[in-house]
């Protein structure tokens, strides 16, 4: 059961690392299919890209500037879309490998430079949220300590209660089994009578 677990666990980290590099490469291969089929230094599908492109990055400037709530990811998804969109034509356009290789190169390094943020970001809440979780923790441990030396006083007590009481009767028992006891004895000294064996253990 542990090894399915590592390998899941070993997946969920390493995707996130390759996913800009398989998104950028998706899009140059794309790219040269469409090239293939008849995009090469085509004006018409070359204006296209341009202006979606375009539109793509004036919607991330405007959601970077704070319009529509100052959206991060919005910004941050419009801007990548309008790399891929660049990227794309020129992979269509071009009629050789060279400038689409070099604008991929290009886009996988920016991809991975926005992508390092957010993991550091990620990571910070991670450890930010581990510790607290740590804390919390510890908070319950020494509650949970402090209770258990409650009871075990509590208890403690009783039972040396319940010893003190127990040795208390056997004592006025015993007294009061002596043939030479005598309890007026004690009240005629001037001192308080004593209560009985029956009364103390009422």
């Amino acid at each position: 059961m542990s090894e399915p677990l590592t390998h899941r666990h070993w997946a969920a980290l390493a995707v996130p690392k390759v996913a800009p590099v398989i998104g950028t490469s998706t899009v140059l291969i794309l790219g040269r299919i469409w090239n293939a089929n008849g995009a090469e230094h085509s004006a018409g599908n070359a204006a296209l890209m341009v202006a979606l492109a375009a539109g793509a990055a004036t919607a991330g400037a405007f959601a970077a500037a704070g319009h529509g709530g100052g959206d991060g990811v919005l910004a941050g998804t419009a801007f990548a879309t309008a790399g891929a969109l660049a990227l794309a034509g020129v992979a269509g356009y071009a009629d050789g490998w060279s400038l689409p290789i070099l604008l991929w190169s290009v886009a996988t390094a920016v991809a991975y430079g926005i992508a390092a943020r957010y993991w550091r970001t990620d990571r910070r809440d991670a450890t930010a949220h581990h510790r607290q979780t740590e804390v919390r923790r510890e908070g319950h441990a020494h509650v949970e300590r402090v209770e258990a030396l409650r009871a075990g006083a509590q208890i403690e007590a009783a039972r040396t209660g319940a010893a003190y009481a127990e040795q208390l009767a056997t004592a006025l028992i015993t007294r009061a089994a002596l043939p030479s006891y005598d309890p007026q004895a004690i009240t005629r000294a001037g001192l308080p009578e004593l209560p009985s064996a029956e009364k103390q253990l009422k």
